[in-house]
């Protein structure tokens, strides 16, 4: 009896693993490979949500992410923005290409519909479908609003919030959460200010929640600014938004 008690633990507890396993989807802009990953729940159409990273490419924080999004129920897909061959090594690196996607904002804007394609071919449903983006990958989630991109819903988490100045504002049609941590010194208030005139003016469903005594990158364990109660408290905000507008 104990060796087949352990047998069917052993069995559940490799079931588990292979769950929780991220797979890797390589897919093409043009000439450039870029290579994503997906949770193994594809295998049954539901609600699906595209992680776009922070400015040094698919991380862990992403990946815990999207593992955590599959215990949820919904299919996860992370963004690869770079493409194989152009992910930084360092934060120069990393400031310099994520640079670039800000200002060439529809070159952004682009490879994220990419994504979103390869979301929806992995089984997730397209009528119920959000953005999560962290720090690079905030900024994207704002940008996929503005370009009208077909999904229910974005969350902007630590996000960068400024666009150019001389871009004018748009409708805005998707629901929008922002996840903005107190003391983020890389968000003026002019940005702020700016981002809640552009919702406004968009006339768009919108939310921000700070959080107190928190840096730019608090929701990242392996960041000098963690703060795991704040971060907590970010991840089921995130949740709860995604309940209300994907079920």
């Amino acid at each position: 009896m104990k060796t087949v008690m352990t047998l069917f633990v052993l069995t559940m507890v490799t079931m588990t693993t292979q769950a929780q396993q991220l797979k890797q989807v390589s897919y093409r802009d043009g000439e450039q490979q870029l290579n994503g990953m997906v949770t193994a729940n594809t295998a049954k159409k539901g609600p699906g949500v595209l992680i776009l990273p922070a400015w040094k490419g698919i991380d862990s924080e992403a990946k815990q992410a999207a593992l955590q999004l599959e215990k949820e129920g919904y299919i996860a897909f992370i963004a690869d923005i770079y493409g194989e061959g152009n992910i930084p090594l360092d934060n120069t690196a990393a400031s310099k290409i994520a640079g670039h996607y800000k200002t060439d904002y529809k070159a952004y804007q682009h490879r994220i519909a990419l994504a979103l394609e390869q979301l929806k071919k992995a089984g997730a449903d397209p009528k119920k479908i959000a953005i999560i983006g962290y720090c690079f990958g905030g900024t994207g989630a704002l940008e996929s609003a503005r370009a009208d991109l077909p999904v229910n819903a974005v969350v902007s988490i630590h996000g960068g919030l400024s666009k150019a100045a001389d871009r004018p504002n748009g409708a805005i049609n998707t629901k929008v959460l922002i996840e903005h941590p107190a003391a983020d010194k890389s968000v003026s208030k002019e940005d702020y200010d700016g981002l809640v005139n552009e919702l406004n003016e968009g006339k768009a469903d919108w939310q921000i929640i700070t959080y107190a005594n928190s840096g730019h990158t608090f929701t990242n364990p392996e960041s000098q600014e963690y703060n795991p109660v704040m971060a907590k408290r970010a991840w089921n905000h995130t949740l709860l938004f995604l309940k209300e507008v994907l079920n």
